[in-house]
């Protein structure tokens, strides 16, 4: 039994799912009555109080609505962590239109792909808190928006007048909330269609395993068109009453500075956030200073224990660790507040959230036996958008949705993750598929074929590129980079390209991947 059974104990789940609000636009609502004046989002430019973002929401709404928004339609909001995307991820949920979030920092062709796939009637841009979004909005000549009040910063729009909307759903665990856009290994875009309730169900959950409440500020600078930034971080933190302080990127010196200045009191990122904040307050020889910081956590990678024991001893806290994906609202598991672990285990499965180990034969795996996770809860996606055979091969007639990912459990109720069956590579927190960056490299005229694989450094990993060019090329490494650069985001670049003379293969033909890790 873990040393917050007390906390775990006092969550009844069914009441908890029945007292669940409607729909993710309630939150901004209740937040308003609760307490109008309290600060509920903070960005440099600006900041809003409880009642003026609910203000903001509703104004939103009505612009929505004008534009032709309506129950199914999606909204797909371009944008890196600002108030302009919470209050518009808000506005288009009162609609009961689908808030598709993506990170600004997407190529075009990644974009275009995208918003191809889920045909959106409006798309937004936050021209105002992302360059990047501007030079998006810039190149499909979408139109600025009048201004607001209150104030929530520049953005623009466009609207696609032949988008059809999908039927509504009253019921919260049937309504989708978010599209959250996942490459699949095939390197075509995957939307992944998360409930109200799968939202509102981890939002609720987490918060309430941190005990996060009005007199929290929490840093937010995992992106928010990532399911652990929305969900988790964003949802649930303003659900509890907190301060959102956000961040639209990483940046060293504006986390010390929030840490030492601005009352943060909870910091949650990927191991290669914290590994550059170490490696930042040495070379400029800053002390650690977050007098208000009481809750640590790293997800989204593998943490390593050097990089935990380091974190541990300057923030003079626990470092917690947890597992999630974005078909499962994220969260699978996590450390407990009250029961830290020295091991860089993925902590107990949350409250609500059965998992079995299924061998590769099918059976459940022996107890404390490794097998691929299988998940089932309030969590798991409603599926994936327009793939229906998509779902059925990852979510079963009864519910469980399988991972892909290789996992044993304690006897105490302790997951381990322990590899991935996919070839997964997750850069910085964010998953990078190989096939995606091969189908770039394979594009490129000289290029015969070519295998990408993770290569771990410390705290995170980072993609090297094998390829196999044709007789006569001249293409150098580094132009296949910037090659690459031109037609990926920029944590799906290879850091390395090396130049084989010919990949190893079988004698089918297919790349024998794991012959490449002698040459990493």
């Amino acid at each position: 039994m873990s040393l917050d059974s007390s906390t775990r104990s006092t969550i009844d789940i069914p009441a908890l799912l029945a007292a669940l609000p409607a729909r993710i636009a309630d939150i901004p609502a209740l937040a308003a009555a609760r307490d109008p004046q309290h600060v509920a989002l903070i960005e440099d430019a600006r900041r809003l109080t409880n009642a003026q973002l609910l203000e903001a929401v509703n104004a939103a709404a009505a612009l929505l609505r004008e534009w032709g928004v309506r129950g199914g339609d999606r909204v797909m909001i371009v944008a890196e962590n600002s108030i302009v995307q919470i209050v518009l991820l808000f506005a288009t949920a009162k609609l009961d239109a689908w808030a598709l979030v993506s990170n600004a920092r997407l190529s075009a062709a990644e974009l275009d792909a995208i918003r191809a796939h889920a045909q959106p009637r409006v798309v937004a841009y936050a021209v105002e808190s992302s360059v990047d979004a501007q030079q998006h909005a810039q190149r499909l000549q979408a139109a600025s928006v009048p201004a607001i009040t209150p104030d929530i910063g520049a953005w623009s729009y466009t609207i696609d007048a032949d988008a059809k909307a999908e039927p509504v759903e009253a019921a919260n665990d049937r309504q989708c909330a978010a599209l959250i856009y996942t490459t699949g290994t095939t390197g075509a875009p995957k939307g992944v269609m998360l409930s109200h309730r799968n939202l509102l169900f981890i939002a609720t959950v987490s918060s309430r395993l941190r005990k996060v409440g009005p007199d929290d500020v929490v840093y937010a600078v995992l992106p928010i068109s990532h399911v652990y930034g929305f969900a988790s971080v964003c949802l649930g933190s303003l659900h509890a009453g907190a301060t959102l302080r956000l961040a639209p990127r990483f940046a060293p010196e504006a986390v010390r500075r929030a840490l030492a200045e601005e009352r943060v009191s909870i910091f949650q990122g990927v191991p290669a956030m914290h590994a550059k904040l170490l490696e930042h307050l040495q070379t400029h020889g800053h002390a650690w200073s977050a007098p208000h910081l009481r809750f640590a956590y790293s997800g989204g990678s593998p943490l390593d224990a050097a990089l935990k024991a380091h974190v541990e001893s300057v923030y003079g806290l626990p470092l917690h660790n947890g597992y999630g994906m974005t078909e499962s609202s994220p969260t699978v598991s996590h450390t407990m507040l009250d029961a830290p672990r020295s091991d860089c285990s993925v902590g107990e499965v949350i409250p609500g959230v059965d998992v079995r180990f299924v061998g590769l034969d099918g059976v459940d795996a022996a107890p404390g036996e490794i097998g691929e996770l299988w998940v089932r809860g309030p969590n798991v996606m409603l599926g994936y958008y327009r793939s229906p055979e998509q779902t059925r091969a990852v979510v079963t007639e009864d519910g469980w949705l399988k991972t892909g990912d290789l996992a044993r459990q304690d006897a105490d109720g302790t997951l381990h993750i322990v590899g991935r069956s996919k070839e997964l590579i997750i850069r910085s927190g964010f998953n990078v598929y190989p096939a995606e960056v091969e189908h770039v490299l394979n594009a490129h005229p000289q290029v015969m074929q070519s295998a990408v694989i993770g290569r771990a450094v410390e705290g995170n990993e980072e993609v090297v590129a094998f390829v196999e060019l044709i007789a006569g090329a001249k293409v150098t490494s580094a132009e296949l980079i910037a090659w690459c650069g031109e037609r990926l985001a920029p944590y799906k670049r290879p850091a390395e390209v090396k130049v084989l003379a010919a990949l190893p293969a079988a004698s089918t033909g297919k790349i024998l991947k794991h012959r490449l890790r002698e040459f990493v």
